[in-house]
């Protein structure tokens, strides 16, 4: 029996030989919120990660949309910069997984959900540069910083006409927020969507509105999606673009 519920790729990130006890070798995951809030939107869930056989035009077939979740640092050897001594996490294999799979999907109009590191391997994917250290700049907000566990809410600005004030349908913004970097130059292809109060870059989808359904978001939708009906619009459309495109194929 095939199921009317899309399934969705959730591209997951190494978890080291000591994070999950009794396993030796490590293993791939997760965190739970992102799968929770697909599912409540109607989506079905399958994990893929790096080292999966295939090109990405076969890794994504069986699948009709892709969620790139957050995590440690892009390698800054992807845009042509040398790593400041604040990069954590990098790993490289998952960043040319997700690199490749971002660029397929988007060029296939398969819909896609790009969340904090997800958004900074869009932009890098398609030509954009990052911010190593928001921290380290003056006058930006607090935007958290996942290494001491800090966070943050503030606002997000949304433009009009854009694929993420139709999913939220808000033009403000609550938005729970940990990380430490951020966009800098916008890649090929990309327009912001929103911003923070300082000017940082906090939404970015393709710039060509006939290019399919792709919103990437700097900030944490699942922190909050349970108790913000805005925040879980960006996932019920995400599922709701998926299963529609599906029928449609």
């Amino acid at each position: 029996m095939t199921s009317d519920r899309p399934l969705v790729a959730v591209a997951a990130y190494h978890l080291a030989d000591d994070r999950v006890s009794r396993w030796p070798q490590g293993g791939f995951g997760v965190p739970a919120p992102y799968v929770e809030r697909t599912r409540a939107a109607g989506g079905r869930t399958a994990i893929i990660a790096p080292g999966e056989p295939g090109d990405p035009a076969e890794i994504l077939a069986p699948f009709d949309a892709l969620l790139l979740v957050g995590g440690g640092d892009v390698d800054p050897a992807r845009y042509g910069a040398e790593p400041g001594d604040t990069v954590y996490g990098v790993e490289p294999d998952r960043d040319a997984f997700e690199v490749d799979l971002v660029r397929e999907a988007v060029g296939a109009r398969l819909p896609t959900l790009c969340i904090c590191r997800g958004m900074q391997v869009m932009n890098v994917a398609f030509g954009g540069t990052l911010h190593q250290h928001l921290p380290g700049m003056t006058g930006l907000l607090a935007h958290g910083v996942p290494l001491d566990g800090t966070e943050s809410l503030h606002d997000v600005e949304v433009q009009d006409g854009t694929l993420l004030r139709s999913a939220t349908g808000a033009g403000s913004l609550a938005c729970s927020s940990h990380h430490h970097q951020g966009v800098d130059r916008v890649g090929e292809g990309l327009r912001v969507s929103g911003r923070s109060a300082d000017g940082l870059a906090e939404a970015l989808e393709p710039a060509d509105g006939a290019a399919g359904w792709a919103v990437a978001v700097q900030w944490h939708p699942e922190d909050t999606a349970g108790r913000d009906p805005a925040q879980q619009g960006l996932f019920d459309e995400f599922v709701r673009r998926a299963a529609t495109d599906r029928r449609a194929t």
